[in-house]
């Protein structure tokens, strides 16, 4: 496996997928977890000019760092060089997967969940993003690829890149909300296979892919759907540092997400509507078998009795010496199964 490949999936040695200088002033420079410990404490150190491959601490510019979780060093890293809050931290250990964006001081912290980079449309396929963001550092990490991060790198990377941790995090949930419109598409596209499916009489196994898509859009709209009301409360009392074009950004970001879960819902009604049609059409058929059945019983019944009855070993068996008998008995048995067909139908059309 290449290098690149390697380091773009589990991070360097510090656990560091990627890393990038970022600012209105420059372009996008791609950094490592090195490089980003010595910016980190010449900003610390109080914002002197720093030598090497990195430039130093310019006006306006931030780190974007994205670590990788399941990596056993990147927590150490970020406890030794990121001076991230405590409240951060605890919702690593914690492994907390409940969506929020709520202040820490001067510093944002967001817990988001997003689709897994190799989204299949089951309901297992989400993960969770925990975000650290302050003036001159976002700090992104996972413990799975996810689709938004992933576009989100391909951005920056192709040169368009906000000039602000905060337009960062608005551009991440703009990317977020594309994500998820996607996968509106999708769900919308499977269900309308199972709907023509359904109208041409042929659902064969497609009928459990809806419970399957309805179990998806629950678990999504459970996971995604604090997110806006979370950014509204942020946003009343947002920190001094935001400037209201950034506070904008994360309005427009919140309206977009908004109508994305409103899309969600409308499908979530529309399967439940296929389901219930699809459950009266089972029943239907299931009704149709069972009259069917009954018919067949109901037909069967005097042959079964007169069978019974002349079978047995006893005396006084009638017609028994009779060289007609036989016919008689094919007679009445053919008289008694057109009466309670005749019945059974009767019953059938008055219904």
């Amino acid at each position: 496996m290449p290098a690149s490949a390697s380091l773009n999936y589990g991070g360097d040695a510090a656990g560091l997928i990627c890393g990038y200088l970022l600012g209105a002033d420059a372009a996008p420079r791609e950094i490592d977890s090195a490089q980003a410990a010595q910016w980190l404490a010449g900003l610390q150190a109080g914002g002197a000019a720093l030598e090497g491959k990195v430039a130093g601490k310019g006006q306006g510019q931030f780190l974007w760092l994205h670590f990788n979780l399941s990596h056993a060093q990147a927590m150490r890293w970020m406890e030794r060089h990121a001076d991230l809050p405590e409240a951060f931290f605890d919702a690593l250990k914690d492994r907390s997967v409940s969506t929020r964006i709520e202040r820490d001081d001067d510093t944002l912290i967001a817990v988001l969940n997003d689709a897994h980079f190799d989204f299949a449309f089951e309901p297992s396929d989400i993960a969770t993003l925990w975000t650290s963001v302050a003036p001159h550092l976002m700090v992104t990490g996972r413990t799975r690829p996810l689709r938004s991060v992933d576009a989100l790198r391909t951005a920056v990377r192709s040169g368009n890149a906000p000039c602000s941790s905060v337009a960062l995090l608005a551009e991440l949930m703009r990317t977020q909300a594309s994500g998820l419109v996607d996968i509106v598409r999708g769900v919308t596209q499977r269900i309308d296979d199972v709907e023509d499916a359904l109208l041409a009489g042929r659902l064969d196994h497609k009928r459990a892919r809806l419970g399957v898509l309805r179990r998806l859009l629950v678990r999504l709209q459970r996971l995604l759907a604090p997110e806006p009301a979370a950014l509204f409360r942020l946003l009343q009392h947002p920190p001094a540092w935001m400037g209201a074009d950034d506070a904008q950004e994360l309005r427009d970001s919140t309206e977009e997400f908004s109508v994305v879960l409103r899309d969600m819902q409308g499908l979530q009604e529309r399967i439940k509507l296929l389901q219930e049609e699809i459950a009266a059409s089972v029943q239907e058929a299931n009704s149709r078998s069972l009259f069917v059945l009954t018919v067949v019983t109901v037909l069967a019944l005097p042959i079964n009795i007169l069978a019974g009855l002349f079978g047995m070993n006893v005396g006084g068996v009638p017609l028994s010496d009779d060289p007609q008998g036989f016919w008689i008995i094919v007679a009445v048995v053919v008289a008694f199964t057109a009466v309670a067909g005749w019945l059974a139908l009767r019953d059938a059309r008055d219904r």
